[in-house]
């Protein structure tokens, strides 16, 4: 009887716009290009979609919105830890975006794929794989406040129920800064060009 014939392992790369091919299970950071995070960020919808208006919320307009509240936050911060918030969500370009609830679904595996991931990109753009824990804290501090603009302006929550998943920010905090709904085309270009700005400063 003939041996059983080995079926070939799953396929675990993707292929990017860029011309890269992406191991997502062992991601280089030579396979890692910003035109490729920009690009699919601007086309990954924050809240499963589920937000008013004529265009999705995108990632990338998170993305852009939460390196401006960690300025603020940290306004001594040096650029490199600027473009880790500006990336902080970064994997998700190849991965997408899960709400806290699928996410704890699906389990630790999600977690060690982000970790992985976004390792890679960090090396990639000059930062450590592993940013410094209190960084890391304000980023979260900030990417906070974030959901809440977004839950109380574009995402139908009230007050009360955003103040409860998300913390009540200081009013003073995000004044002047508002949510955008825009073109895919636009965000891509404007997280771009944050991006490279950021890089330039290091």
């Amino acid at each position: 009887m003939a041996a059983a014939r080995k079926s070939a392992p799953p396929r675990a790369w993707q292929r990017m716009l860029s011309g890269r091919r992406l191991d997502l299970l062992d991601p280089t950071p030579m396979d890692i290009e910003i035109e490729d995070i920009a690009h699919g960020l601007a086309f990954v919808a924050r809240w499963n979609g589920q937000t008013m208006g004529d265009w999705p919320y995108s990632v990338a307009e998170h993305s852009l919105l939460v390196e401006a509240i960690y300025a603020r936050l940290e306004p001594k911060s040096p650029p490199k830890w600027r473009l880790a918030a500006l990336l902080h969500d970064a994997p998700e370009y190849v991965i997408g975006d899960m709400i806290s609830p699928v996410k704890a679904a699906v389990g630790p595996g999600y977690g060690a794929l982000d970790d992985r991931l976004t390792a890679a990109i960090h090396i990639r753009f000059g930062l450590p794989a592993a940013i410094p824990v209190a960084v890391k804290k304000k980023i979260k501090a900030a990417d906070r406040v974030s959901a809440w603009m977004e839950a109380t302006q574009i995402a139908g929550f009230t007050m009360a129920e955003a103040d409860k998943f998300f913390g009540k920010p200081d009013p003073a905090l995000i004044e002047g800064l508002d949510i955008h709904l825009r073109p895919p085309k636009d965000v891509r270009e404007d997280f771009t060009a944050r991006h490279n700005t950021l890089l330039a400063a290091i």
